[in-house]
């Protein structure tokens, strides 16, 4: 007879599991890839290194989970958004904004996430998170140019990765204006982050307005 697994066996399964990606997504919001290393994991969820590995053949495949449960969650509330009442214009505008906002509640996770340099396995997760957000922004783009409230003369799909592009590179590229506030206080720090994303979709709303000549 196969052996079957009984409730408490499977629920402490999931529950190690769990505690495995919380002490890696925990690590890298700290340091970045570099130092959620499968002991200092181990460590962090109070199990054996030997354990992780039961679950987890290699750190490849562990950083890609925690990339893909993380990034998961964004996509969903950028779904919602686009799915909610309001002009597409508003729309865009509020995906923009809570996209910045949510991603400078922990800088570190965030250029994990964005661009640090990392495996194949865990570039290529991220490459299928910026295109799900931008399949979701294209999607607005395509509701706003159906009924001539955006221009037409772009092709969504390549509006949206542009967008896309631009607002990642504006958090946390070389580039980026809020290198430059990292010496200010909380307080004010919160209101550049504020005006920052107020701005980058400001921006991202007026590429793809409609005006009186299109």
């Amino acid at each position: 007879m196969a052996y079957r697994q009984t409730p408490a066996v499977e629920a402490r399964l999931q529950d190690n599991r769990t505690r495995i990606l919380l002490a890696a997504r925990a690590l890298v919001s700290e340091g970045g890839w570099q130092e959620a290393q499968i002991a200092n994991v181990a460590t962090t969820a109070g199990i054996a290194t030997g354990t992780v590995y039961r679950y987890f053949p290699s750190k490849a495949e562990l950083f890609a989970q925690v990339l893909s449960r993380v990034s998961q969650r964004e996509v969903d509330v950028l779904a919602d958004i686009a799915a909610s009442q309001g002009t597409a214009h508003e729309r865009l505008h509020s995906m923009v904004t809570t996209f910045v906002l949510r991603a400078m509640r922990n800088p570190r996770l965030a250029y994990a996430l964005i661009a640090e340099p990392c495996d194949k396995a865990i570039d290529e997760v991220r490459l299928e998170y910026r295109a799900a957000i931008s399949e979701v922004i294209r999607s607005v783009i395509a509701q706003g140019q159906s009924n001539a409230s955006m221009r037409r003369d772009v092709r969504a799909d390549i509006a949206a990765t542009v967008i896309v592009g631009g607002f990642m590179e504006g958090l946390i590229g070389p580039l980026s204006p809020l290198i430059s506030t990292s010496q200010l206080n909380e307080a004010d720090q919160r209101l550049e982050i504020a005006a920052l994303a107020d701005q980058i979709a400001a921006l991202a709303c007026t590429s793809v307005a409609a005006s009186p000549s299109r």
